[in-house]
């Protein structure tokens, strides 16, 4: 797909983060928007902002753990909007988990992966029948994450887990829609290279109350890309940074290209990821990666 101009664009956690500056980005290339969030006030602020812009922008409430809430989203797309070109599986959250995996509750588990796996599972159910069906060139990108894909962080195996998890139902589907003639392209987004400055740190304040953390747990202290970055300079070390933004561009770079991974890394990270192939190999002990 080298042009995005009239293409309808559905992006879950379209809100904020990587979600909207996809959303700005699609607009910029002329694709038509329809942003959806489970936060109301931000997503009514999202579709403003397009349309402010000159952009035809739609936006839908839309709990990705509920699969009538994305059946709702695929319906109005398709049936209101006459048709889908370009799906973004991408709303995701972090638990915040703090201190020994014994002591973790279990609704930062249940949480975590009820939105970061099961909304990307709620999505394909809802949307892959209708493009399959719809018969033309569609795209579906899923938000993954090196984080669990490829490495795992000692401090966030919720996280780490959920987003393996979809790095194989990413995979396993590019496989299925390979088959000549699907007229579906499956594409794995990894934001990157660094940290993406995004609300993911403060995920708390869209946390439903079912899920709702115990008063008596652990606060990790991190609430935000800044909070991080202060953490790592009193132990010494630098945090860069991605914005978002770069994410997005990176993202239509690749879907223009026709590319599965859509993987950007430094250097550094390229080596841990070498690293810990070489210690599965070997069967050696897996070596700690550093965050950067």
């Amino acid at each position: 797909m080298d042009e995005f101009t009239g293409k309808l664009a559905v992006i879950t956690g379209g809100a904020s983060g990587v979600g909207c500056s996809l959303a700005f980005a699609l607009a910029g290339a002329g694709a038509r928007i329809l942003v959806a969030d489970v936060d109301a006030k931000a997503l009514a602020a999202t579709r403003d902002a397009l349309e402010a812009a000159g952009a035809t922008a739609h936006a839908r409430a839309c709990d990705v753990t509920d699969p009538s809430s994305l059946g709702d989203l695929a319906a109005f797309a398709f049936d209101t909007l006459g048709g889908v070109q370009l799906v973004f599986a991408n709303a995701g959250v972090a638990s915040g988990e703090a201190g020994p995996l014994w002591g973790y509750a279990d609704n930062d588990w249940k949480w975590c992966f009820e939105v970061n796996f099961w909304g990307v599972v709620n999505t394909i159910n809802a949307f892959m029948p209708r493009l399959t069906e719809q018969g033309e060139e569609s795209h579906l990108v899923i938000t993954g994450s090196a984080n669990g894909a490829f490495l795992v962080y000692p401090d966030q195996p919720i996280y780490s887990a959920a987003k393996a998890a979809v790095q194989v139902v990413a995979e396993a589907l590019f496989h299925q829609t390979s088959a000549p003639g699907n007229p579906v392209q499956v594409h794995a987004l990894f934001p990157g290279p660094h940290v993406v400055e995004t609300g993911i740190f403060d995920s708390d304040r869209v946390r439903p109350e079912r899920f709702a953390k115990p008063s008596s747990a652990p606060d990790t202290g991190i609430h935000s890309a800044e909070d991080l970055r202060r953490l790592m300079e009193a132990f010494g070390t630098t945090l860069e940074t991605t914005h978002p933004d770069e994410v997005a561009q990176t993202a239509l770079d690749g879907i223009r290209r026709g590319r599965f991974w859509i993987l950007p890394l430094t250097p550094a990270t390229e080596s841990q990821i070498k690293a810990r192939t070489d210690a599965i190999l070997a069967r050696t002990d897996p070596p700690v990666p550093t965050i950067g």
